[in-house]
Parts: structure tokens; sequence; C-alpha cells
């Protein structure tokens, strides 16, 4: 396993994660599956009550552990605590840690593979946090991979439980199962029809809950959303996904229904005009934000999958989602650059993977 501080990360700045490359079910909506398991050792105070030393040593007990972890063939280790700030938000934008990971205090660290599918987060807000990640709906592979990643640990490490409660976590919301799911969905069409409080109403209802692009505590971004459980005590994990499953194809049917309503022949002339000036304007644009880029790229996207616009795949749309955020953008550059270059150097990145 290699990699320490502002390491060099291969093309990761060039190419997306194996979990954007679509093609699975219903992968016009559905971008990725998300399985995460939070663990704490046995024996060490939670992060909130451990001082430095302890946090150093857990992360000297997880790291031989880690090492031995089947993380694809190009296995990486990054000591969070010694990285840029930019590696940090490179890291946070290809979803391999989390925001609360890269501006924690003391030792911690990210172990993941070459495709990006499994990462493990240490000393993040628990001890341990186990990530499994596929491309559009595969929660079952994900649950699969999630228990490999676990058991593996587990057999090394000793987990903190209680017969009584489960396994124990610094938030009482993951005591029991530790078990997060989610799924991140392109919902463009809810948006357009201004239906999507209605996503939010059912998801509190079904005891789910939606997040933005980068979960919890972010906004939507290009018309991503991620729906995950809520509750993790007293539930089994099969019960978990099966009650995002079951809500899953009623949020699916919604999104088509009113995309259906999009291409009906009083809006569709709306909405073919929509794609085909989002996809001018990146192909032209000389600068470009974040934000600017999300949205249009949004666009596109709904027209790749409506057949609105031809030429185009959906893995290009889905990458360019990640590639072209801040830190990605100066990864590419090699050097940190004010908001205004990189608005220019994305402009170009996006023209350069957009053109005719």
């Amino acid at each position: 396993m290699v990699g320490k501080g502002d390491l060099g990360l291969g093309d990761m700045d060039r190419r997306g994660g194996e979990w954007l490359r679509g093609g699975g079910p219903r992968s016009e909506i559905v971008i990725s599956s998300r399985v995460r398991l939070a663990r704490n050792l046995a024996g060490f105070p939670f992060l909130a009550c451990a001082n430095e030393d302890q946090k150093s040593e857990i992360v000297d007990r997880v790291k031989l552990p880690l090492a031995q972890l089947p993380l694809a063939s190009s296995p990486y280790y990054v000591d969070v605590d010694d990285a840029a700030e930019t590696l940090g938000s490179f890291l946070v934008e290809r979803h391999l840690i989390s925001r609360e990971l890269q501006h924690g205090r003391g030792a911690r660290g990210v172990a993941f593979g070459s495709d990006e599918a499994v990462s493990v987060m240490v000393n993040e807000e628990d001890h341990i946090r186990i990530q499994s990640i596929k491309t559009s709906l595969g929660l079952e592979e994900a649950w699969r991979t999630a228990v490999e990643i676990d058991r593996a640990l587990e057999s090394e490490l000793d987990f903190a439980a209680s017969a009584t409660f489960g396994y124990l976590t610094a938030c009482p919301t993951n005591v029991g199962t530790g078990l997060r799911a989610s799924v991140m969905l392109h919902l463009p069409a809810m948006v357009q029809m201004k239906q999507i409080e209605k996503l939010f109403n059912a998801a509190h209802r079904t005891g789910l809950t939606v997040r933005g692009f980068y979960g919890e505590g972010t906004m939507a971004s290009g018309d991503l959303y991620q729906i995950s459980n809520q509750v993790t005590l007293a539930v089994t994990e099969e019960e978990i996904l099966a009650g995002l499953e079951a809500i899953l194809p009623t949020i699916l049917d919604y999104e088509r229904k009113c995309r259906d309503e999009l291409l009906t022949a009083r809006r569709v002339i709306s909405v073919e005009d929509r794609c085909h000036r989002a996809l001018a304007l990146l192909r032209a644009a000389r600068v470009l934000s974040s934000d600017e880029a999300m949205a249009n790229l949004s666009a596109v996207r709904l027209g790749i999958v409506t057949g609105i616009v031809t030429g185009l795949d959906v893995e290009q749309v889905n990458e360019l989602f990640v590639l072209t955020q801040p830190a990605h953008i100066q990864k590419m550059r090699g050097e940190t650059i004010d908001p205004p270059a990189r608005d220019a150097v994305r402009a170009a990145f996006v023209r350069e993977n957009l053109g005719r």
C-alpha cells in the first residue's frame, strides 16, 4: 500500500471512479449505490473523548489490517492529517472521504483501491468507516463487498459491541448495525416540474432522508440527490436494505413520469432548447464556474438519456460531475490556483471533453 501526504494519485484527476461508469440497472436515473458501516475499536474512547496519543494508536492499530485488504491492484493509504488542503478536498470530491475527516484533528487517514469501489476512513466520527460504492442500482453488490471488508477487519480487530444494542458508535443514530445505505439519483425532471418537495415528504414518511451531492449537510448540485436510511437500531441489515429498495421504484417511476411530461408536445421544444443550449455553452465557454458546470451538465445528461442529445454517453457526463470540481482542476494543473483561473481551466477541460 502506497502513499502519504501530498502523494501523486496517477491519472485520477482525468478519470472517474468505477462507480461513475453507468450502464447498470436504472442508470438513466441512478448514478451510484453506497453502503457504509461504522465501527469502533474496543478499549478505546470514542474520538470526541480521545487524546492525540490515542488517536495515533488507533491509526497504528488499524494500518496493518488495512494493508491486507483486497483493495484492487493499486491500493493507497493517505495520512489525511499530513495531506495538503487541496489533496483533502480532492478526496472529498471523489467521495472517498467526508468533509468531517478532511477537517478533523489528529491522526487520521483513508485506505482505498485504484478502482475506488471501497474506501476505509480511519478516525472520522468513528474509528473506522467502511464504504462500498457501486455504479447504478447495485445496493446488494455494495452490501456484499462491505461485509467482506468488515469481516476481514473484524478478524484482526476487536470491535466495540453490545449484546443488547449491537455495534457501538459515537453518534446514537448509528448504534446497532452501524449501516447507512444510500443511492445517488439524478432527478432533473422532478426539479423542473417543481415536484422535488414530494421526494422529501415521501422520504420522511418512510424513515429515509434526502441529502445533497456530498451527503450530510450539503445541498443538491446538478440535480443530484442522495437518499439513505435513518434508523440503524433494532433493525437488521437486510431490513434496512429492503426498506430503501422498497421505496426506490416509486421515486424512479415518478422521475420517469415527470420526464414523460416534459417530453409531451407542449413542453418538448422547451426541453430540447434547454439541453442543446447547455451543451452549446459547455462547448463554447471560456470561463465556467463549478455551479454553472453542474447545472449545464445536468441538462446535457437529461438530454442524453431522453435521446435529445446524441453523440455523447452518460459516463462522460457522470465523470465530469466530479472532474470539474475545484480540487480536481487544481490537481490537473499541479498547483493551487485562484477561482478565476480555475474557471478558465475548467472551461477548457470541458471543451476538450465535449468537443465535436
